[in-house]
């Protein structure tokens, strides 16, 4: 009974990833195709341009031309889909797309794509998406105020260096390059540092370390190595007002584990042998 209930824990969580709803929606294509009496098997000799492929090929057509096909231009399009089907048919009989790398590349872009597609359009809940606002408040308090220095670096860069003579003692205002805004705030709103030095920079602010050289952090001029002294964050603001924003950055900041996981959860599916030399 164990087996069983580890196959009924893996099936659950598999149908809880948005990458395993994509192949699901990919085969009940495949199998409405096959219901309404259309060609799913490559090797069948009879090729059907439907009404929708047709309104297709004009439809880009129009889009790349800004204008509709003429006939002979729509004859020719059609032509074309019914040479690269009988081609891509011939090849699958001939077998070409076995063991051939720059296919499986392909195909394997495709795979990826529909995982990042699928992770982008991840919608968090609600309990999600207040328990990350309770974990960035800064972020989203509209009356954040921060207190901050900061070592305006240019566009190059050169935090290495200029970590090195902080190191050694060096007074830390004479290490900036030349720019026309204060290198150090005191319990400055969110909103007036998002106004001088970007939205961005003034984002990272509320993710910084307390008390300690933090970089390099862009800014709308280029880069600065950062030290926040303190940060109050405020009154946190209704979910509904920020929403969208905190949704954003959830999707911004958990993409990658949910690739990560959505990957996991189909490669359970399978048995891997390694026969080494």
């Amino acid at each position: 009974m164990a087996w069983q209930n580890g196959i009924q824990r893996t099936a659950t969580t598999m149908l809880r990833e948005p990458l395993v709803h994509f192949l699901i929606a990919g085969l009940a294509v495949f199998a409405f195709s096959a219901w309404r009496g259309e060609p799913a098997d490559p090797a069948s000799r009879t090729i059907t341009i439907t009404e929708a492929q047709v309104t297709r090929l004009a439809a880009g057509w129009q889009a790349a031309w800004r204008r509709p096909p003429t006939p002979p231009e729509m004859d020719a399009l059609i032509a074309d889909a019914v040479k690269e089907e009988i081609y891509y048919r011939e090849a699958l009989r001939l077998g070409l797309d076995a063991d051939d790398p720059v296919i499986r590349r392909r195909l394997r872009a495709k795979m990826e794509y529909l995982a990042v597609a699928a992770a982008e359009n991840a919608v968090p809940t609600d309990a999600e998406l207040r328990a990350w606002v309770a974990r960035n408040p800064a972020r989203y308090a509209s009356d954040a105020r921060i207190s901050f220095d900061q070592i305006y670096l240019g566009q190059g860069g050169g935090a290495a260096a200029t970590r090195q003579q902080l190191r050694a003692g060096a007074d830390w205002r004479s290490l900036a390059a030349p720019l026309s805004l204060p290198q150090t705030m005191d319990q400055a709103e969110r909103g007036t540092i998002a106004r001088d030095f970007g939205e961005p920079f003034a984002a990272a602010l509320t993710t910084l370390p307390v008390g300690d050289w933090q970089g390099p952090v862009a800014s709308g001029f280029g880069l600065h190595l950062v030290r926040v002294r303190a940060v109050l964050p405020g009154t946190a603001p209704p979910l509904a007002e920020v929403r969208q924003a905190a949704e954003n950055d959830w999707r911004a900041a958990t993409r990658a584990a949910r690739e990560a996981r959505a990957y996991r959860t189909l490669a359970e599916a399978y048995r891997v042998t390694i026969d080494r030399p």
